[in-house]
């Protein structure tokens, strides 16, 4: 059985009338993973593989998308539901081969005809990925509504041949039936596009390379997803009367902003969704704004729970006192003070990518500098080195940079997927 347990980090002094409480709550699970290998005596989960196969794949990029789907399938435990997903500017269910959307439960035969069955894809067509989100829906509909959804979205172009707001009706008949982890292999994709997707559907983004590195990377998702043992699980906050959610953000392992996901739990309880969980620990930023007290003053701010289902697994408390100490009201927790960083910096990174595209050197300039300035301040080596591809830098502490001549496309999507990926790492 997955065990939870939750812990708060903050100030909890205020200034005289200040209002605006920030707490990082970090919430940890164990034997989470335990319950996926216990549930592989039955359909512990579904997962679904969805594989472009537009022309701009060719034929080297359509033969690495069989053997990724190949390695998934080789990965997804036996027991578990399962079907693959091609799409162009279509979207069809090539196994299990059947007229309606449906399922198969992994075997040894299952699994082989799979494979044969992926061996067929052919480069053709255009790229429409609302289209393969509602096909992958119509599967996943087949199934237990209890049982873990997951999916890998694959495509290496643009979304060309569908509109922006047709795109955003697929995502948004999507969001909360099922988990999608996306990728994007080469330099023809749109990370703010395909990250749109990540998002709504509680996944990640990130880029391949050259095709010849997507089986490995399948791999590794088939195992993390495996690795679930809790379908879902709800982060609940709680505030007093008179007070305000200001925001709810997961900040580690990936920056999300769930603020206008809330579900009403009861008027004072807002629920927020995570996701599946495997053994692993995750922190969330939560802000609440109270109406301000007298010095000497106390009030607990938020009560936030970890609930599985109708359960509450774990809880941290967030408290809020009034002083006119200034040595205790001004100390900025530093849990609070890097994550606040670090949302900071994803924003710099890619506000200044954007600007860059649209050719506002000046902003651009500015944006990436900033950026630098932030990940030196944090230690953040790895972002410092992304970004030193795009930019050449004069001083990293004040954040004097000059936009690279000549940048490889790949870098600078390396740099966007890579900026909303958080650390724990300071100087």
């Amino acid at each position: 059985m997955a065990d939870f347990v939750a812990e708060a980090f903050q100030n909890e002094f205020l200034a005289d009338g200040a209002t605006d409480v920030h707490a990082i709550v970090r919430i940890a699970a164990s034997g989470a993973s335990g319950a996926a290998a216990a549930d592989a005596r039955g359909p512990g989960g579904v997962e679904v593989i969805i594989v472009d196969t537009s022309g701009s794949m060719g034929e080297r990029g359509i033969q690495q998308g069989a053997l990724a789907a190949t390695a998934a399938l080789q990965e997804i435990t036996d027991g578990t539901l399962f079907a693959v997903v091609a799409g162009n500017h279509l979207a069809w269910q090539v196994y299990p081969t059947q007229p309606v959307p449906g399922l198969a439960r992994m075997d040894a035969m299952t699994r082989q005809a799979a494979r044969q069955a992926v061996r067929g894809f052919r480069a053709d067509g255009g790229t429409a990925m609302g289209q393969w989100l509602l096909a992958a829906r119509q599967v996943f509909e087949t199934a237990p509504p209890e049982l873990r959804r997951h999916a890998i979205l694959l495509t290496d172009g643009a979304n060309e041949h569908e509109t922006p707001d047709q795109l955003t009706w697929a995502i948004n008949s999507c969001t909360g039936v099922f988990q999608a982890d996306c990728r994007g292999v080469g330099d023809r994709w749109q990370v703010e596009e395909v990250r749109r997707i990540a998002s709504a559907l509680l996944g990640t983004v990130d880029l391949i390379p050259r095709p010849e590195e997507m089986a490995a990377e399948f791999k590794a998702l088939i195992q993390t997803s495996m690795a679930r043992g809790v379908a879902n699980a709800e982060l609940r906050v709680w505030v007093p009367q008179g007070a305000q959610v200001l925001f709810v953000k997961q900040v580690s392992p990936n920056l999300e902003d769930l603020t206008t996901r809330r579900r009403e739990v009861n008027p004072l309880t807002g629920g927020y969704p995570t996701g599946a969980w495997s053994d692993e620990d995750r922190d969330y930023h939560v802000a609440v704004r109270l109406p301000a007290k007298s010095v000497g003053q106390e009030q607990l701010a938020a009560r936030v729970q970890l609930a599985v289902g109708d359960e509450v697994k774990a809880q941290a408390l967030v408290k809020a006192k009034w002083s006119n100490d200034d040595a205790l009201t001004a100390r900025i927790n530093p849990q609070v003070a890097q994550y606040t960083g670090q949302a900071e910096l994803a924003a710099a990174i890619q506000d200044g990518l954007a600007a860059k595209a649209a050719g506002h050197e000046d902003e651009a300039t500015a944006k990436l500098g900033r950026a630098v300035q932030l990940a030196n301040e944090a230690g953040n080596d790895e972002m410092t080195s992304r970004l030193r591809k795009v930019v050449d830098i004069d001083n990293a502490e004040t954040g004097t940079v000059r936009l690279k001549k000549q940048v490889e496309k790949l870098d600078e999507m390396a740099l966007d997927t890579a900026s909303t990926k958080t650390t724990r790492v300071r100087k």
